[in-house]
């Protein structure tokens, strides 16, 4: 069952080969796998690593950490009022010095959908390797790594109705060959000696310790199920969704909405400030009326930083949302606008 879900999630994905699947604990280890794996390994100072300002913490902090240790460079592509990335900034930062272009698919705190279509060139034009965080678009589209040109891709199972505790780093084979273990231990190894040891084939090399086989395959039926809804479906019904809560927010007293405003180019989370309330008050407010949203920075705070907020209240939709639910956070909005006064 635990290869047989291996094999499903790399043809989920577009993948070559069920060995490039490596399981980890959810994206954010994925994503420190390449960084100590194979940055570590490959990276000198002065090498430079470009990511975007609308990066969860995740896809931002294991390079500055390596920039610390390593003197390695990091570079920012910034974020446009509407949410989106500067493209031009993107084509003058992305050069020579590029050695590896990490970055998200779609903001988890706006929604923005990446064109990677018109950045990964850019990198690829350099010689640079792309890591794509698609913690977010994974879940939400259908996701082809070898036509995105990506060589390494990061994802978890919680997002895509799959258990928590489980994730996925794809890679292109050569460069898992490549790189050195994450960690150290039992089934990871070929040979131990007491003087040296030798690792195994991949993905048992990157995969130390007795394996999390429950989680792996509930992973899979989750890959079942989306396969089986088909996600041509899944994006369809979400940009539905989304663009009908964009419309219903905006009439709102005292609401503005953070990010692009076509539902065409965005995923499904709408983040929103209600004008003089702090959005964890418009989060307990809700929570009474029996709406659950999510509050607070969303795990990127430049995002915040470059919106001058300190935190937006955020709506997150999926397969199981209806049009009925967004009328009741509207209404329920309402109702707190008017109780904090809002525009009156």
């Amino acid at each position: 069952m635990l290869f047989r879900s291996r094999a499903k999630i790399a043809a989920f994905i577009g993948a070559a080969d069920a060995r490039e699947v490596i399981f980890t604990r959810n994206t954010t280890e994925s994503i420190n796998l390449v960084a100590h794996g194979w940055a570590r390994k490959f990276l000198k100072p002065g090498d430079e690593v470009v990511v975007s300002e609308i990066e969860h913490h995740s896809n931002i902090v294991p390079w500055q950490m390596l920039r610390d240790e390593r003197g390695i460079v990091v570079k920012y592509i910034p974020m446009l009022p509407d949410g989106t990335l500067d493209l031009e900034v993107a084509r003058r930062i992305i050069g020579p010095q590029t050695k590896l272009l990490s970055i998200t698919a779609m903001s988890n705190a706006l929604g923005t959908i990446v064109p990677l279509h018109e950045i990964v060139p850019l990198a690829k034009a350099h010689g640079a390797l792309v890591l794509i965080d698609g913690a977010q678009s994974v879940p939400h589209m259908a996701v082809d790594v070898r036509a995105l040109g990506a060589d390494f891709l990061a994802f978890s199972g919680h997002k895509m109705l799959g258990p928590t505790g489980i994730g996925v780093l794809w890679g292109r084979l050569s460069l898992l060959e490549s790189m050195d273990p994450f960690m150290g231990g039992g089934d990871m190894i070929l040979t131990v000696s007491m003087e040296q040891s030798t690792w195994a084939d991949v993905p048992a090399k990157f995969e130390a310790g007795t394996p999390n086989i429950a989680d792996a395959i509930g992973l899979g039926a989750a890959v079942d199920y989306l396969a089986a809804l088909g996600m041509d479906e899944v994006r369809r019904h979400e940009i539905e969704i989304t663009d009908y809560a964009l419309r219903r927010l905006a009439d709102v007293p005292g609401v503005s909405i953070f990010g692009p405003m076509d539902a065409q180019q965005r995923g499904g989370v709408v983040s929103f400030e209600l004008e003089g309330v702090h959005p964890h008050d418009v989060g307990q407010l809700l929570d009474t009326r029996g709406v659950a949203i999510r509050t607070g920075h969303h795990c990127a705070q430049p995002v915040m930083a470059a919106l001058d907020v300190p935190a937006t209240a955020r709506a997150s939709f999926y397969i199981y949302n209806t049009t009925a639910e967004v009328d009741a956070l509207a209404s329920a909005l309402e109702a707190t606008s008017a109780f904090f006064g809002v525009g009156s």
